[in-house]
C-alpha cells in the first residue's frame, strides 16, 4: 500500500512509529527552578556527534496547561541541563509508570519508587541503579513543524557507567538487556549481539 500522511492511512492504528524501529529510550530526568524533580521516557532519541559528544531527543505534543512543551522541556529551558538514563529490561515497569501524564508538581521519582542521586557536573538528579547516565548541558532547542514539536540537543559533559556491565574493556549491553521502543504499545529487548567488520577495515586480498 501507499499513503500520504496528510490524507491518512486507513488502518486501525498509525503505522509510522512501527517503521522506525527499534528506538533507544532516553529516560530523562530534570529539575525545575524550584527543585521539583521530573522523570519521563522519550523514544525519539539518539546520539548525534562524537566530539564533543552530543545527544538529541524530540518532544512531541503539549502538556495541558503549558503553551508548547512537556514538563521535561520546560525544565530544560529553565535550568539548561538534563540527564539521560539508560533503561534496562528489569526497570521497564518503573519506566512505564513515569510515562503517565501527571501534574507538574508531582515527583515521578517518588511516584515510581525510584531513588535519585545527584549528578556530578550539573545540578540535576539521575536515577540510581541504571546501567548508565549521561549528564547533558542543553545546546539547542529547535522547533519543528506541528504543535509542540521540538528537538533538544545536549552536550554530554559527564557519563556514569555501572561497573557490573564493563567487560574486557567494553560496555556490555547484552548484560543489562536494554529496552527499546517499537510501534504501537510494543517494546523489545537487546538479547544478542554480533559484530561486522566494515569493508574498508578488512585486509586487501
Amino acid at each position: 500500500m501507499f499513503y500520504r500522511p496528510e490524507d491518512g492511512h486507513g488502518l486501525p492504528h498509525n503505522p509510522f512509529n512501527a517503521l522506525i524501529v527499534p528506538r533507544p529510550i532516553a529516560w530523562i530526568s530534570t529539575r525545575d527552578g524550584t527543585g521539583v524533580r521530573n522523570l519521563a521516557p522519550y523514544s525519539f532519541f539518539n546520539g548525534v556527534a562524537y566530539s564533543p559528544p552530543q545527544v538529541m531527543f524530540a518532544s512531541a505534543s503539549a502538556t495541558v496547561g503549558q503553551s508548547d512543551a512537556k514538563d521535561t522541556l520546560a525544565n530544560i529551558r529553565e535550568t539548561g541541563v538534563f540527564c539521560v538514563n539508560l533503561v534496562a529490561e528489569a526497570m521497564r515497569e518503573a519506566m512505564n509508570a513515569t510515562s503517565a501524564a501527571l501534574p507538574r508538581h508531582v515527583d515521578e521519582f517518588a511516584q515510581a519508587g525510584l531513588t535519585a542521586l545527584p549528578c556530578t557536573t550539573i545540578d540535576c538528579p539521575r536515577i540510581a541503579a541504571v546501567p548508565a547516565s549521561l549528564e547533558c548541558r542543553m545546546r539547542q532547542i529547535v522547533p519543528l513543524e506541528g504543535m509542540g514539536n521540538f528537538i533538544t540537543i545536549g552536550e554530554v559533559v559527564g557519563i556514569h557507567l555501572c561497573d557490573a556491565y564493563i567487560s574486557e574493556g567494553k560496555f556490555d549491553v547484552a548484560r543489562f538487556r536494554p529496552l527499546s521502543r517499537l510501534g504501537y504499545r510494543d517494546y523489545s529487548v537487546v538479547e544478542s549481539v554480533f559484530a561486522m567488520e566494515r569493508p574498508d577495515a578488512r585486509p586487501s586480498k
